[in-house]
């Protein structure tokens, strides 16, 4: 097998346009290169351009280039499976088309070959071993490049490295939320990693106390103000001893307070003094002590819909969300896909990540999948996976789990300019001003649910705000 250097190059002159030309536009992701999945992803934005060229070259490269008055640009991966100009990808009139340039071994969209075709939003592109994701209508960072190379993203503290502009731009608040002692509530479904990012921002605060977790779910309910607020000898039955519980213990750091929906209601008012008196009173004492208290939380649950059938207190809610953070599902970023099995092969097997390579039906169908476990379920599906492939390193189809090789009902799809879903979208935000909780209300749905599916159209609701 033909072997190539895992180190890659991006370079682009000056000529390309900037990003932040257009507040929502195109872009392309180049999410992985299945034979050197640590060479960091590409995102490309098309605005401003009307041709991309995509071939193999000696090392990765991006330049710009005009053909016949067009601005454009030449994509180039040391691939072997690739050809020297491989695809092109056209502007026409607003849309974009797929052309395949007559290479060796093919191109395919969605996992079907194709020679011409339109692109529809979140089709990825089979190229060779390399593998490509176009999005027709994303938000821009402000001030991005154009060319934006994922090595860049290095330093990022774990958990916060991103290619998707929206997420990004969620991602750079951390760092300044982080120093102040501001709550914050981490909003997402099961295994988005929300706990890591917990452990980032108490990285970042500088807070000398330590981080201590409390999954809020999984103590019986009679246990859990004890382990919260600590007790006294002889409070109940079983305190044999005095504890100092979770808050105090936090004093000086950051407690984190997994699946807060789950607080019991009378847990849920004594937290509330906690937050507001910045002192804790332990089960059986008589003495409040203080504490030097920072608090983050995290939920898969609708709070705002708890809050309003009064299942969570509301104003407990209040003091959670001085700021708050919603991680979308894997399915919603597959563009960070390769970016995210990059960072989890380091930690799985450090010594071994660089020669762990996937059989593009392998690479297929993690791109595929829907991830109903997020990046938990992806970081044991590749463990298990390294450990199947053995000293080759070469993960097939075959060391995948079969739900991931089984193609899923519920994978995600194209979305097209006519989705109805759209439609209904952009009518309600129209209706309701931009009004994202009215327009969950409507829709019978959480308002995280709402910022998820403007997030994967590319809808920004300031537009429908005048």
């Amino acid at each position: 097998m033909p072997r190539v250097p895992d180190s890659g190059t991006v370079s682009a002159t000056p000529a390309l346009p900037a990003a932040a030309d257009a507040a929502s536009g195109a872009h392309l992701f180049l999410v992985l290169e299945s034979h050197r999945l640590l060479a960091p992803p590409v995102r490309v934005a098309l605005a401003g351009l009307g041709e991309i060229v995509v071939g193999r070259g000696p090392a990765r490269s991006i330049e710009a280039r005009t053909a016949g008055g067009v601005p454009g640009l030449v994509v180039r991966a040391p691939d072997p499976w690739l050809s020297s100009t491989h695809a092109r990808l056209v502007k026409v009139l607003q849309r974009w088309m797929f052309e395949d340039a007559g290479s060796k071994n093919g191109s395919s969209i969605q996992g079907a070959r194709v020679q011409r075709a339109e692109l529809r939003d979140g089709d990825v592109i089979e190229l060779g071993h390399t593998f490509l994701v176009f999005r027709a209508a994303l938000p821009s960072a402000p001030g991005a490049p154009a060319v934006f190379d994922a090595s860049a993203l290095d330093g990022a503290a774990p958990g916060l490295a991103t290619l998707l502009p929206p997420l990004g731009r969620q991602f750079a608040q951390i760092a300044p939320i982080a120093r102040s002692t501001i709550s914050v509530l981490i909003e997402g479904e099961t295994g988005t990693g929300k706990e890591v990012v917990a452990r980032a921002l108490h990285a970042l605060s500088g807070r000398s106390g330590d981080f201590v977790a409390l999954n809020c779910g999984a103590l019986p309910r009679e246990l859990v103000e004890g382990e919260l607020f600590g007790h006294r000898r002889g409070a109940f039955s079983g305190a044999t001893e005095d504890r100092v519980g979770l808050v105090r213990s936090a004093d000086r750091g950051t407690l984190f307070l997994d699946e807060i929906g789950d607080l019991p209601a009378s847990s849920q008012a004594a937290l509330l003094r906690v937050l507001q008196e910045r002192e804790v009173r332990p089960v059986g004492g008589t003495r409040a002590v203080p504490v030097d208290l920072r608090v983050i939380a995290a939920t898969h649950r609708p709070l705002d819909r708890m809050a309003a059938s009064g299942d969570f207190r509301a104003d407990l809610l209040a003091r959670l969300t001085g700021h708050r953070l919603d991680l979308p599902p894997l399915r919603d970023r597959r563009e960070d896909l390769g970016l995210l099995a990059a960072a989890l092969l380091r930690r799985i097997d450090p010594a071994g990540a660089a020669r762990v390579q996937l059989h593009p039906s392998a690479a297929r169908a993690l791109l595929g999948y829907s991830w109903p476990g997020n990046i938990r379920e992806l970081e044991k599906c590749l463990e298990t996976a390294v450990v199947l492939a053995g000293e080759a390193k070469r993960v097939e189809l075959e060391h995948l789990p079969e739900a991931v090789r089984r193609p899923s009902a519920d994978a995600p799809r194209a979305a097209s300019e006519d989705d109805p879903r759209r439609e209904e979208l952009l009518a309600l935000l129209r209706e309701h001003r931009g009004n994202i909780t009215r327009v969950a209300d409507a829709m019978g749905k959480a308002r995280m649910q709402i910022q998820r599916w403007l997030k994967r159209y590319g809808i920004d609701p300031e537009e429908f705000r005048g």
